[in-house]
């Protein structure tokens, strides 16, 4: 009997070996602090790392000063019918995407969003949450997936007076919020991004944006929160 059971392991073990293995695709979108997110500096080259290059597929598209609702569709304000959703950002990150998918098949795929300053600053915190959710039932539809994984950056602690911003703390908790209770979801921290040198060279403190290596420490989180994910 031990000489059966070795030879089944044994054989398992050959048969895992010769199996391909998994295909990765990471889909990151977003506003403005996404879009100076390069991740050729740190995204690309982790998850590259860990699952080989020709095993990863990476899509950005990202805008500055965009609200989610160039992104879902079915948005809808909390009171009356305006602003109106028109999803043209998604139109554009989907033509990306199918692009890349071009005679390729993947095993994951992990959305990757860096968004909701300004639904913060246009007080549209209170249909933030769903409005994530319904982008991720929207994305899933798409791609016919229902296992898609969700990785947030969370606000940082750029305004939280809501001075200026009065949705600012609403919304950074609603992505902690929407995060954890997704399936397969996580959020990574910014608060320690936002100070240094800008891209001018002038120093600033707990800032809307982030200093490059804000960006490139930004990429490594994304990328070990995508990670970790898979392999869970």
């Amino acid at each position: 009997m031990k000489s059966i059971s070795y030879l089944f392991a044994l054989s398992l073990l050959v048969l895992g070996c010769s199996q391909d293995p998994a295909t990765h695709l990471f889909i990151l979108s977003g506003q403005s602090n996404m879009a100076r997110l390069n991740p050729e500096d740190s995204f690309t080259p982790a998850v590259q790392a860990e699952f080989g290059a020709e095993n990863v597929i990476v899509v950005k598209d990202a805008w500055g000063g965009q609200p989610i609702r160039r992104w879902f569709k079915n948005w809808k304000p909390a009171e009356g019918d305006t602003p109106i959703a028109d999803g043209a950002l998604y139109d554009s990150m989907m033509a990306k995407v199918d692009s890349a998918l071009t005679d390729r098949s993947v095993d994951t795929i992990t959305f990757i969003w860096m968004q909701g300053e300004s639904d913060a600053r246009q007080s549209h915190g209170t249909v933030y949450g769903a409005s994530l959710i319904g982008l991720m039932d929207q994305l899933q539809k798409d791609l016919e997936r229902d296992d898609v994984q969700l990785v947030v950056g969370r606000l940082s602690d750029f305004d939280m007076d809501n001075a200026r911003f009065p949705h600012w703390t609403m919304v950074r908790e609603v992505l902690v919020q929407t995060a954890e209770s997704y399936p397969k979801g996580a959020w990574i921290n910014t608060d320690d991004l936002n100070d240094g040198l800008d891209r001018q060279g002038n120093e600033i403190s707990n800032d809307l944006h982030m200093p490059g290596d804000g960006y490139t420490i930004m990429g490594q989180r994304f990328a070990d929160a995508a990670i970790q994910l898979i392999y869970e």
